[in-house]
């Protein structure tokens, strides 16, 4: 394991290295002068030959279709018509008399009301921040008896 470890360190360096030789280059590169290309003289080519036109023919017209026989129907059988049957007629429902509500007697007590609180107010809060910050005094060390 610890061969695998230095053999990738060894390639990590060896990659620095031709990097940094590669950076110097592209450096040396983009540091001089543009050269001037020279200028090719343009190639003349032949012309192109001429497609010959293809001969053109004759297609014979598409056959017609031919029209079929119109054949008889046979009229649709009718329907019979069905016998009505006689149904008695619904009974009635009897109307239910319409039931009354007991009233509330008036003995019961009523509900007390809440009482409503109000809120103190909110204290005021200052709207800016004080940027000035107090100074502290500082002792200056004692004199030194050797100079340096």
């Amino acid at each position: 394991m610890a061969s695998y470890s230095s053999f990738i360190l060894a390639v990590f360096i060896a990659i620095s290295f031709s990097s940094m030789n590669i950076s110097l280059a592209a450096r040396n590169l983009l540091q001089t002068s543009n050269p001037t290309t020279p200028t090719l003289p343009k190639p003349t080519l032949p012309p192109l030959p001429t497609v010959p036109t293809l001969p053109q023919g004759k297609v014979p017209p598409l056959p017609t279709i031919p029209t079929l026989p119109q054949g008889k129907v046979p009229p649709l059988p009718t329907i019979p018509t069905l016998p009505q049957a006689n149904v008695p007629p619904l009974p009635t429902i009897p109307t239910l008399p319409k039931p009354t509500q007991p009233s509330i007697p008036s003995t019961i007590p009523t509900i007390p009301t809440i009482p409503q609180f109000t809120l103190p107010p909110l204290p005021n809060f200052p709207t800016t921040i004080p940027i000035t910050l107090p100074s502290f005094p500082f002792f200056t060390p004692p004199p030194s008896k050797t100079s340096p």
